[in-house]
């Protein structure tokens, strides 16, 4: 039987199931450095502000939402306006499909046509599936943040790498 993947844009109505996808994350993993899993209404907050400015896809599994990514600014400083940070996040046992290239390749579509060139993310160490697949999505290593957050007892490193988005000519156009 084959599965039906959708991906789509991100609206309130997803924001429970956004929630319930990250709050295993948030609990169980030092993936992010939540210590709280946000509700349903702050998810929609979240949603609402990442579609103002970037983008907040949607994974769909035969109608059923398993996954989302989104973009968020990267820094508050002017100059930083054409980067943006990427994540992702899939129901758990859902890695490996193809889903989670799927759903980060309509992102990266979304955020260049709205004039972003360079994403960038953050990967909590060690954190193997999410190191192999933004690799095969082309980001590169730009640097460690050693011992940079306190979790579940322990001190963690960040991998942070980034990628192209689009090139276009100087000066850029104000992304959209």
């Amino acid at each position: 039987m084959q599965n039906t993947l959708l991906i789509r844009d991100a609206t309130e109505l997803d924001a429970e199931t956004c929630a319930a996808i990250y709050a295993p994350y948030v609990t169980g993993t030092a993936i992010t450095f939540e210590l709280e899993p946000p509700t349903a209404a702050e998810m929609v907050e979240r949603i609402a502000r990442a579609q103002e400015t970037h983008a907040w896809l949607v994974l769909e599994c035969d109608g059923r939402v398993i996954g989302y990514a989104y973009g968020t600014p990267m820094k508050p400083r002017a100059a930083y306006r054409w980067s943006c940070e990427v994540s992702i996040y899939l129901e758990l046992g859902r890695r490996r499909t193809g889903g989670g290239r799927a759903l980060y390749e309509a992102l990266f579509e979304r955020l260049t046509e709205r004039g972003y060139r360079t994403a960038v993310a953050g990967m909590t160490l060690p954190n193997d599936a999410s190191v192999g697949l933004h690799a095969a999505l082309g980001f590169e290593p730009i640097g460690t943040y050693r011992n940079i957050g306190w979790k579940l007892g322990a001190w963690h490193d960040v991998a942070w790498s980034q990628r192209s988005l689009a090139t276009a000519p100087n000066p850029p156009a104000e992304p959209r």
